[in-house]
């Protein structure tokens, strides 16, 4: 008799109701406890189909995998994990709450968990990445911000860890990824800005380790070679990341003896930095100096005028880097889960014909003198 209460109680939990098992799910589908069974544990031999309605039915019914057992069987944690590089410029990258609700919103559809943690350096990243591999708290991981030259992706290689990237590196062997085309964005914006009558258009790239940076570059150069416009290496400024790195970066061009009457700026933030150097040297933004920029930020909304740029829909990329990790998980060949995506233009006041030419412009600038203005954060 003791040993009946104990085996009945091994499926009651705590709440007192019954623990649905995989054999109740295999008995409502008419199906054998091993293909339900392999089935939800992601074996390849399993059809999309049959994996599709045995998940579906798992759900209506309300089971529930006990996390340890299906580790011990299947040798998973069914956890993806998310390392963040946070810095003192970057802490509160506006992108974040929205990438990783798309993340989590994918995971939990398929009975997945996310494990996330925080590191200040890159050394300290890697470091973080090898803990959680060994204390088998994630299966794999979603790398943010490729770099052309990626530790974590060297790191996650040797352990043989299953990993996606949200961007490119310069080595794509064994690397799956999701990324947005910025590099179609930048030569839209180069374009556009060539169809309203610029001439003179110059290019604030992002960070120089950033897969993302040079994509964008070349965006922008093929940008000027449809529009029929020349490459001028001094129209193209220092990296800029930040707003004041972004103000300072238009003040240069600006100072140029023939200088640029629109600029494409490879990050939003950085382009916010334009307000500022425009208002010391009281010119306009959308009319004086056109900008378009790339990520889509609130802030950018807020400006005056509004930015104009190419938007990136974190929590469709969350979401998607998620399952594509799943997939990777389970056993996906890498060069089969490659995506990409476009940007959205998001059309605000910052770019219009130009009021001066690029000689009219430099006139202007040598007969108002440059104000010493304090910059400020642009809120």
């Amino acid at each position: 008799m003791q040993t009946a209460q104990a085996a009945t109680g091994a499926n009651r939990p705590a709440n007192g109701r019954r623990r649905v098992t995989i054999a109740d799910v295999a008995r409502d589908l008419g199906v054998t406890k091993s293909t339900v069974s392999r089935a939800l544990n992601g074996y390849p031999d399993i059809a999309e189909t049959t994996r599709l309605r045995i998940s579906r039915a798992a759900e209506r019914l309300g089971y529930r995998p006990l996390a340890h057992a299906q580790a011990i069987r299947t040798g998973r944690v069914r956890s993806l994990g998310l390392v963040l590089q946070i810095d003192d410029d970057d802490s509160a990258r506006p992108f974040l709450a929205d990438f990783i609700a798309g993340v989590t919103q994918a995971a939990s559809a398929e009975s997945w968990t996310i494990t996330i943690a925080t590191a200040p350096t890159e050394a300290e990243v890697r470091a973080t990445l090898s803990r959680l591999v060994d204390e088998q708290k994630a299966d794999g991981f979603i790398l943010p911000r490729t770099l052309l030259q990626d530790g974590r992706i060297d790191t996650l290689r040797a352990q043989n860890v299953p990993f996606i990237l949200f961007g490119r590196t310069a080595d794509p062997t064994g690397c799956a990824w999701y990324d947005i085309k910025g590099e179609d964005a930048m030569r839209a914006a180069t374009t556009r800005l060539a169809s309203l009558g610029h001439t003179r258009i110059a290019h604030v790239p992002g960070g120089e380790v950033y897969t993302y940076s040079k994509l964008r570059m070349e965006g922008y150069r093929d940008g000027l070679a449809a529009a029929g416009l020349a490459f001028d290496p001094a129209l193209i400024a220092a990296p800029a990341m930040t707003p004041r790195e972004g103000e300072v970066q238009t003040r240069a061009l600006l100072a140029l003896p023939e200088p640029p009457t629109a600029i494409v700026f490879a990050v939003d933030r950085a382009a916010l930095g334009a307000y500022a150097a425009a208002r010391a040297l009281h010119l306009r933004i959308g009319s004086d100096l056109s900008v378009i920029a790339y990520d889509g930020i609130p802030e950018g909304a807020y400006a005056d005028p509004g930015l104009t740029t190419f938007a990136v829909n974190s929590r469709q990329a969350g979401e998607r880097l998620a399952r594509l990790l799943i997939a990777r998980i389970r056993g996906a060949a890498p060069e089969d889960l490659r995506e990409l995506a476009p940007a959205t233009l998001v059309e605000r006041g910052s770019d219009r014909p130009p009021r001066l030419t690029s000689h009219a412009l430099a006139q202007y600038l040598s007969t108002h003198p440059n104000a010493d203005v304090q910059w400020e954060e642009p809120k």
